[in-house]
Parts: C-alpha cells; sequence; structure tokens
C-alpha cells in the first residue's frame, strides 16, 4: 500500500516558497501546499549560527512521487541544502488521503 508523506521545506522569501509550490504542484510530484510565514529560523550553517526570516512550505504527497518532489525542489530553491523533510501520515480522513494518491497519480499512457 501507498504511504502518503508530509514534506516540509523552508524557503528565504514568499516569492521563492511560491516558486517552490508552483513547480511541485503543477507537475504533481505534490497533491497540494502549503505555505506558513514568516516564521523564525535558527540553525547552525558552515560553522556559523544563523537566525533569519523564512516561510514553511507544508507539502502533501506519496513515497512514490517523493523522488521527484526532492528533484523539484532542489531545481526550484536558492539554497545549496534547503530543508526537504518527509514524515509519514499514519491517520486521517480516508478520503483525502486518496485524493493525496490520485492526484500524484501517474497519468496513464491512454491519458
Amino acid at each position: 500500500m501507498t504511504q502518503n508523506l508530509e514534506v516540509h521545506v523552508t524557503a528565504g522569501s514568499r516569492e521563492e516558497a511560491e516558486k517552490v509550490v508552483k513547480a511541485a504542484v503543477e507537475g504533481r510530484a505534490a497533491a497540494c501546499a502549503q505555505i506558513s510565514g514568516p516564521i523564525t529560523s535558527t540553525y547552525w550553517w558552515q560553522g556559523k549560527l544563523e537566525n533569519d526570516e523564512e516561510y514553511l512550505v507544508v507539502m502533501k504527497t506519496t513515497e512514490e512521487r517523493l523522488d521527484e518532489l526532492v528533484s523539484t525542489v532542489k531545481a526550484a530553491h536558492s539554497y545549496d541544502t534547503p530543508e526537504i523533510v518527509a514524515v509519514p501520515i499514519i491517520g486521517g480522513l480516508g478520503d483525502y488521503l486518496t485524493w493525496i494518491k490520485q492526484e500524484t497519480a501517474e497519468p496513464s499512457s491512454d491519458e
């Protein structure tokens, strides 16, 4: 059975978050996406403690589409090492979980 996933990505601006979301959803690597923010992120980068304003993107996809989603995000993102973290969705409304699978399914050859 296909596992649904929630994928978290951060972006340095709303515009970049929107670019990532558009590429992922238009390409059906993600069924949907939400942008939240601004948020404050504190992290180590290249030996220095950073504190930046970012935007959080949350996308829904399936295990089968994760590699494509990762590639899509990396291509649309400006960071050298963007945060791309996938966590399993272990439950929820069955109709919604089925919808995620339908919206990220590979198009059939007769379409």
